[in-house]
């Protein structure tokens, strides 16, 4: 088996080239140009919906929620929105885009650690399923606005456990030093639970967790879960509340290379409907809803970028390097996370390993480095480089750092390619400068 087929969902095709989606990968690159983000639709279906009937069979009530944080436009929520998912915002851009994309206000859960009037507003106008309250100034701010609109809106808190999950540190969101949500320990949720109770205008239906990304277990779930249902039942015992919702968030890992080892999707929700079911009975509670919020999960592994190879340098007994016509401006996260990847030439996709090379940005910094030491063919200018697990938090992240363009994205789904976000222009990179003369 060759190493494509073992650890990334796609194959070769009879020129030996990097297939996705039924789509030859050089055509692609030659029709729309690089850098170049493609995603396969029929992954991305693949991926939601083993979320949504694992739940289904298990006979759970819940809500899958897309992060649209991992990757956020108009056709990627229609996709998800066609497969019966809600939908996680966290500004009010990827707000606008959801709307623009017809999804089901219903279905839109606000999130945010710093969420401003107008975004508030904004969620309140269009009447979402639910903003996820993360502080006390924010409780200030809905009190006012659903006052002066003359509105009720659903909430969850969102707490910090102090979990600790297996991650990176700027990924770790659930310990109890974290800008997010109310501390779960020092008392600072039970002063919220008091606050959002009493409003008569608020409908406080739960309690909301999120213990990092890219997790390869379940166990920090099953600690987030007893935590969580501890606070829950103190509620019950001395309010008589009962929640309907217990939001466990997402972070569910993704492989990017061959030593990363992801559960089956399935196996992190049999575990959280196996734990919220033990817990609630545990504390003889009604068994409450439960929502995830899978983005990286959804995204992750659908996405490949495309890129032109250009220059080689070569530093004999060192190392050596090739530079693509992209790098952090399209993909930050070896540059912010050190994040590792996997990619292949894609027009040389069935030829032997000769060599390893380093992959470097076109970017005026040092650390634009995309894969480092990438076993390959013998590589020219004008190949085409294709990494890996780029759909979450590659297009999402992308800058214009020295002024380059923001890269097309291509959706392919049977075989048919469809462009989906368009290619910025030199124009596109200017159009809001002013002129000080």
């Amino acid at each position: 088996m060759n190493t494509i087929a073992e650890n990334h969902p796609f194959t070769i095709n009879e020129q030996g080239h990097l297939d996705i989606g039924g789509a030859d990968t050089v055509y692609l690159a030659k029709k729309y140009g690089t850098p170049l983000y493609v995603y396969d639709v029929s992954i991305l279906r693949d991926n939601c919906r083993a979320f949504v009937q694992t739940f289904k069979e298990l006979g759970a009530s819940a809500q899958v929620a897309y992060a649209s944080k991992a990757f956020s436009s108009t056709a990627m929520l229609q996709v998800v929105r066609q497969e019966g998912l809600s939908l996680d915002v966290v500004s009010q851009g990827e707000l606008y885009t959801a709307l623009q994309a017809e999804f089901p206000a219903e279905k839109i859960h606000m999130h945010g650690n710093n969420k401003s009037r107008e975004e508030l507003e904004m969620a309140i106008d269009h009447n979402v399923g639910c903003i996820v309250v993360d502080n006390f100034h924010e409780i200030e701010l809905i009190s006012s606005l659903l006052e002066k609109q003359n509105k009720e809106i659903n909430v969850l808190m969102r707490v910090t456990p102090g979990i600790e999950s297996k991650t990176h540190q700027y990924i770790m969101t659930g310990n109890e030093d974290s800008k997010f949500g109310f501390n779960l320990q020092n008392g600072q949720a039970d002063r919220a639970f008091l606050e959002l109770t009493k409003h008569e205008k608020i409908h406080f239906k739960g309690l909301h967790s999120h213990i990092g990304s890219q997790i390869f277990e379940t166990d920090g779930f099953t600690l987030a879960a007893d935590l969580l249902f501890k606070k829950l039942a103190e509620w019950n015992t001395d309010y008589g509340y009962i929640p309907e919702v217990l939001n466990l968030g997402g972070g569910f890992g993704i492989r990017y290379t061959k030593d990363d080892q992801p559960l089956a999707y399935a196996a992190y929700v049999k575990e959280m409907v196996s734990v919220v079911r033990e817990q609630a009975n545990h504390h003889n509670m009604p068994v409450p809803e439960i929502w995830i919020e899978p983005g990286r999960a959804i995204a992750g592994n659908a996405g490949i970028t495309l890129y032109t190879v250009g220059s080689k340098k070569e530093i004999p007994g060192v190392r050596n390097y090739i530079s693509v016509d992209g790098g952090m401006t399209d993909n930050l996260r070896p540059a912010l996370y050190s994040a590792r990847y996997e990619g292949v030439l894609a027009n040389k996709a069935s030829q032997p390993v000769k060599d390893k090379v380093s992959v470097a940005g076109k970017c005026c910094e040092s650390g634009d480095m995309l894969i480092w030491d990438l076993p390959v063919p013998e590589v020219a200018s004008e190949d085409i480089l294709a990494v890996f697990s780029t759909g979450a938090y590659g297009y999402s992240m992308a800058s214009h750092y020295n002024r380059l363009p923001n890269a097309g994205v291509v959706f392919v789904e049977n075989g048919i390619d469809k462009l989906v976000v368009r290619r910025e222009s030199f124009e596109d990179v200017v159009r809001n400068d002013l002129s000080y003369e």
